[in-house]
């Protein structure tokens, strides 16, 4: 089959398909005659072997380990749970950081009023030297409320004071090692791999 069939037979877009043959991730396609890319079963299975493995989040360089494994069959299942627990703990760490910066964002959209007046909370925690925590960015902006002699009121505002304790923590860029040119995203997945091309 040409690159086209075995693209729409794997998920995995021709572009996409070019991109791991050119970094070695599979093999290079033999070429009919005519000089166009010819492809196999064989070809199918491994295709949709990385798809998988991006959906999961697995970086190119762990796909390399994954694929050792997999086409190894004297291998022991110890080392595929090790990998794979490596990528859970990474996993992990990242839903950590991603759910401080929303706390930490979220307290600070919750405290802006969103009128015609310039003040404006999230501008001035994004330009502090430290971003506040969820805790100090609500006291902070209800210092900045308006009083009310309401009694309900007074009770909202102590209430969104404290009402997380989460930690800010600076999120670390996602990792990629591969250096490729990022593109369009495509329909194999490919769109949680930074500079990776999605085609």
């Amino acid at each position: 089959m040409n690159i086209g069939q075995a693209a729409q037979a794997s998920g995995v877009t021709a572009k996409m398909i070019r991109y791991y043959e050119s970094i070695g991730l599979m093999p290079p396609s033999p070429r009919s005659d005519a000089g166009y890319r010819r492809y196999g079963e064989q070809d199918l299975h491994l295709l949709r072997f990385i798809r998988q493995s991006r959906r999961l989040g697995f970086g190119i360089d762990q796909i390399r380990q994954l694929l050792a494994l997999w086409q190894d069959r004297g291998r022991s299942s110890a080392q595929v749970k090790a990998l794979a627990q490596s990528h859970v703990d990474e996993l992990n760490q990242r839903i950590g950081e991603l759910v401080a910066m929303r706390d930490t964002l979220s307290h600070l959209a919750v405290h802006c009023h969103g009128d015609d007046r310039p003040d404006c909370p999230i501008l001035e925690g994004i330009a502090a030297a430290t971003l506040p925590t969820p805790a100090t960015a609500s006291t902070a902006s209800a210092a900045s409320m308006p009083v009310t002699s309401s009694a309900g009121g007074a009770s909202a505002v102590a209430s969104a004071a404290g009402a997380a304790n989460v930690p800010v923590q600076q999120a670390a860029a996602s990792e990629n090692t591969t250096g490729a040119p990022s593109g369009t995203s495509g329909k194999d997945g490919d769109a949680q791999a930074c500079h990776v091309p999605q085609g």
